[in-house]
């Protein structure tokens, strides 16, 4: 802790991830070759040549501080009753060439990896936050997935084609949920264009409709809480967690059809895709033993929607735990993978999502999957042939599933050292907590607030997973992120 003391908090969180980025294999900066590229690149790439639809209410949705915007959307009522609903993708692709040094540095990372300490891009941010991205007030040029849904959102038709495109209103998640909540007025730049209330109400509309199909072929309810670390200028504030709302269910609604959409487009064309699955779960029998334990039977062999079911019930009987249960389920699940569909074979669907087709395409400036998948839709409508050779994808996406998990450790070894600075100056206060691990290798309790996790000494030998204690912060370790608290009775 010593070496952290006094130290601005960003400061020392950035300088542990750049360590963590090398240590899990990661590249955390951009090679010579990479940036000698990067300053021969003029402007972003011109609009002319393909469909101009700039005139309609284009909008981004993104965290507050997101400045890589990677999707837009619009909807267009139909005098028939049904919707059509539009999906800008950023043209990532006319701007990072194939196998360029760009495109080397976004292979390998594969991922914009989101540390409490510093954001790692996958591009540098010239591109991913400012000629790549699809700003308000700007003309840029972009891949659409157009979908045509009747009145009760069934998918009627739908085309993918390069356009020109122009964000009329940046908005974030958090202000654009409370308006659609009717628990504040709508924000400034929402109401600011006119036109687009309505438009959002009716996006709004369509995915929910979207949302309750795939519920009842079995989408999972899952909720785990991720922590936000919250800074004013350099000093760590708190770390908030993120929440699930209308307006990221809005989005993710959305971007769940349109890859589907682009995955069946690629078929259609006979040619390959990178697909976004998480199979069949193996560890069935423990779900099962699981539900159980909480009073609900499920069927013997896997389902989807009674898993469904059983988890809309246990968050509505107790919302406290129910982020440990999900986490539980998700780890039972099994992580997701991507994984080479060619032409005619059939891969498996994503099980949580309960959909068949899915295909990573929506955010080309922060993950590799998505960009490739933009190369091998704009080789298709162009009639060109696939950018890649088959053992290539194989490769690439196999590699894409190893750094995503790299990531994700990254992400969570970070945030533990931030829980770790966050709480250093507060060594014996006390805490309540859930307890969330007991077994051999220790016991675990995650705080109410903040919502953190560390490791339970003391008398733990009666605690029992779920149950609620007081503890008491006896020590932390900034560098490897460590909590230890005593059990208190």
């Amino acid at each position: 802790m010593t070496s952290y003391q006094g130290r601005p908090a960003r400061v020392a969180l950035a300088e542990i991830a750049h360590r963590v980025m090398i240590e899990r294999g990661m590249e955390p900066d951009f090679s010579p070759a990479a940036l000698t590229e990067l300053a021969a690149i003029r402007g972003a790439a011109p609009v002319d040549g393909v469909r101009d639809l700039r005139g309609m209410l284009w909008c981004s949705i993104d965290n507050d501080d997101s400045r890589d915007l990677d999707q837009l959307s619009v909807a267009e009522k139909l005098g028939d009753g049904s919707t059509r609903i539009y999906v800008a993708i950023a043209d990532v692709a006319a701007l990072v060439k194939l196998h360029s040094a760009l495109d080397q540095h976004a292979a390998h990372n594969t991922t914009s990896v989101y540390t409490a300490g510093q954001i790692f891009p996958m591009l540098p941010e010239r591109l991913s936050t400012d000629l790549t991205s699809l700003n308000p007030d700007q003309d840029r040029r972009a891949v659409v997935v157009e979908m045509t849904f009747d009145r009760s959102a069934a998918l009627r038709a739908s085309s993918v084609y390069e356009a020109a495109v122009h964000n009329r209103a940046k908005l974030a998640y958090d202000s654009v949920a409370a308006w659609l909540d009717g628990a504040a007025p709508a924000p400034a730049a929402l109401s600011a264009v006119a036109g687009l209330e309505d438009n959002l109400r009716w996006q709004d509309e369509i995915a929910q409709k979207l949302r309750a199909i795939r519920h009842e072929r079995g989408a999972l309810t899952l909720e785990t809480i991720q922590a936000r670390a919250v800074f004013e200028g350099t000093v760590l504030r708190e770390l908030a967690p993120e929440r699930s709302n209308s307006a990221k269910a809005l989005i993710e609604d959305l971007m769940i059809a349109a890859n589907g959409v682009t995955a069946e487009f690629l078929a259609r064309r006979r040619f390959p895709s990178v697909r976004r699955i998480v199979r069949t779960p193996k560890n069935w029998d423990r779900i099962v033993d699981l539900a159980l334990e909480h009073g609900t039977r499920l069927p013997p062999m896997p389902d989807g929607r009674a898993l469904g079911e059983f988890l809309i019930q246990a968050r509505a009987a107790d919302p406290v735990h129910f982020p440990d249960l999900s986490l539980s389920v998700v780890k039972l699940i099994g992580a997701g993978e991507y994984v080479i569909e060619m032409p005619g074979e059939q891969t498996p669907g994503h099980f949580g999502l309960a959909v068949k087709d899915y295909a990573h395409s929506t955010a080309p400036n922060r993950r590799f999957p998505d960009l490739l998948t933009q190369r091998l839709v704009k080789a298709a409508l162009a009639g060109a042939p696939v950018p890649y050779a088959q053992d290539e994808l194989e490769r690439l996406s196999a590699h894409c599933t190893e750094q995503e998990d790299e990531a994700k450790k990254i992400e969570r070894q970070v945030g533990k050292s931030a829980a770790a600075l966050l709480l250093g100056p507060r060594i014996g206060a006390t805490f309540t907590g859930i307890v969330t691990g007991a077994g051999e290798k220790g016991t675990w309790v995650r705080l109410l607030h903040p919502p953190v996790e560390g490791k339970v000494g003391g008398d733990v030998t009666r605690l029992q997973v779920g149950a609620r204690i007081q503890v008491k912060l006896a020590h932390v370790d900034v560098e490897r992120g460590y909590l230890d608290f005593i059990a208190l009775r």
